[in-house]
């Protein structure tokens, strides 16, 4: 069981699907407020993130902490195109 945040950095996360998202390399928290309120992954997949460049996941997208971290939800395909509304679009890369 964890008992502090720092322990999440190192972490491998994968998504709900089981595919390897990447590796936890830091953590966004609100001191004041004792909220994480996201993860910075680096080293990403390149098949669920376009060039394989570090994302922020909302922390509200975790859905276990153990000694991996398992999301409960995560885009098919994160896009870096700026054409469209958000920065996610489906792909049949990762099936």
């Amino acid at each position: 069981m964890l008992t502090e945040v720092t322990e999440l950095v190192g972490l491998e996360v994968y998504t709900d699907k089981g595919y390897l998202l990447g590796t936890i390399e830091d953590v966004s928290i609100d001191i004041d407020q004792q909220v994480t309120y996201g993860l910075y992954i680096s080293k990403t997949n390149p098949l669920l993130v376009e060039d394989g460049v570090p994302v922020l996941v909302p922390y509200r997208w975790v859905k276990s902490v153990g000694d991996i971290v398992i999301m409960k939800k995560f885009p098919s395909y994160v896009s870096l195109s700026t054409g469209e509304k958000g920065s996610s679009e489906s792909s049949e890369k990762v099936q």
